[in-house]
């Protein structure tokens, strides 16, 4: 996935900037990635990143106008309207490139990047303050790994730009490994590797003098956890008001959108408010080899009513013909997270960005509106203990795009 990588140390410059580039490295898995590097030797900051090109992200670095403000940013961020022209009203001179607003609005929002709307992770080096500020979107959707050792603290998108640096961290963590087999996921912001962990979800860390200062948070879970609860009218209301003002930003970006539909809730209310102009949105489904699933059926239907192209992306013979490559890529290209079943969504939309760069789905309309559980505690039998019986908390299986 493209992202950023890097390290804030105080280690000499040729060594610092050597595993950069090899950082760098170890992400392009494409040869149509855009790389760069941005390095400031004063603040210990060696930072790089890749992103496919005509991204939202593909323009870094962002500077300001005085040059003492630098973001680095990877991911994606859908602003309310008219906030470049709130921007250019204050002065400001935005660059070239779908990101460069935000350099502006780090400037002007003191409690940056808590509005910001997305999955995303960056770091802003402000020179005049001599600081550094490495943060993650509010979910830690857009993961950024991180090892702290006495020469640098160092941070990726994927672990294995850290591990091509720090050789001695491939270890795998037996506890981590249990929890991995155990609950299909690691637990308590740590990896599969030992001396590897995730940046928690909404984190903004400061560093100085090569150093981190402070392992902030700009978001608790509480804020919105004790908020009134509202009654079912008020709540409809709610939800109807923020989801019909929201949808239209994420249809705003440079690049082509393909819809991915499902039977689900979530992908018919993206249809029925955002109504397309006729053919402008080309729609796809998952499909297998052996008979059309109640998913493509609906949104075969669906597709046909708004007007919509439909295309089903079947995972039958071409997949298994190459089954060996999609397993392997699979596991290296999520850092081991996924498992080789997974392997089966790496075709799919690899599939998928032939017909769009960018892919529009919906998740977890009927957990949030339905009352639907997602994650589910099922009886399974122990088969060395006889009849006994224990608990297993299972996931509805999602999609995942490895773009």
């Amino acid at each position: 996935m493209p992202g950023i990588v890097g390290l804030i140390t105080k280690m000499p410059r040729q060594r610092a900037e050597e595993e950069l580039l090899r950082m760098v490295g170890a992400i392009r898995h494409e040869t149509s990635y855009v790389t760069g590097t941005w390095i400031d030797e004063s603040l210990g900051v060696y930072a790089g990143w890749t992103a496919r090109q005509n991204s939202f992200s593909s323009g870094m670095p962002q500077c300001n106008e005085k040059g003492d403000v630098v973001l680095v940013f990877s991911g994606e961020e859908y602003p309310e309207p008219g906030i470049t022209d709130r921007l250019r009203q204050r002065g400001h001179a935005l660059a070239a490139g779908k990101a460069s607003y935000l350099v502006h609005l780090c400037e002007e929002d003191q409690a940056f990047p808590a509005g910001l709307n997305g999955r995303f992770q960056g770091l802003v080096a402000d020179r005049k303050g001599k600081s550094v500020t490495l943060f993650n979107d509010r979910y830690g959707v857009h993961r950024i790994y991180y090892h702290e050792s006495k020469e640098a603290f160092y941070f990726a998108a994927e672990a294995k730009a850290i591990l091509e640096v720090r050789p001695e961290l491939r270890v795998v963590d037996p506890r981590s490994l249990g929890e991995f087999i155990s609950c299909g996921c690691v637990l308590e912001n740590r990896t599969l590797f030992e001396g590897i962990h995730v940046l928690p979800p909404a984190s903004a860390w400061v560093f100085r003098n090569a150093s981190i200062e402070r392992k902030g948070a700009y978001f608790d879970p509480k804020e919105w956890e004790d908020q009134t609860t509202l009654e079912p009218e008020a709540y409809y209301r709610e939800v109807r008001e923020v989801f019909s003002r929201t949808l239209p930003r994420y249809f705003e970006g440079p690049e082509k959108i393909g819809m991915s539909l499902t039977g689900g809730l979530d992908t018919r209310m993206i249809m029925a408010w955002h109504k397309s102009p006729h053919g402008d949105l080309p729609c796809y489904s998952f499909g297998g080899m052996f008979r059309d699933c109640e998913d493509v059926l609906l949104a075969r239907q669906v597709a046909r009513n708004c007007g919509q192209s439909h295309e089903v992306i079947e995972v039958g013979k071409e997949f298994l013909s190459r089954f060996p490559h999609y397993a392997e890529r699979t596991i290296f290209l999520s850092d081991g997270c996924a498992a080789v079943n997974r392997s089966s969504d790496l075709y799919a939309n690899e599939r998928a960005t032939q017909i769009a760069p960018v892919r529009m789905t919906g998740n977890y309309g009927s957990e949030i509106l339905r009352r639907g559980l997602a994650f589910k505690a099922s009886a399974t039998r122990d088969s060395n203990r006889g009849s006994g019986r224990i608990l297993k908390l299972t996931c509805r299986g999602t999609m995942i795009s490895p773009a």
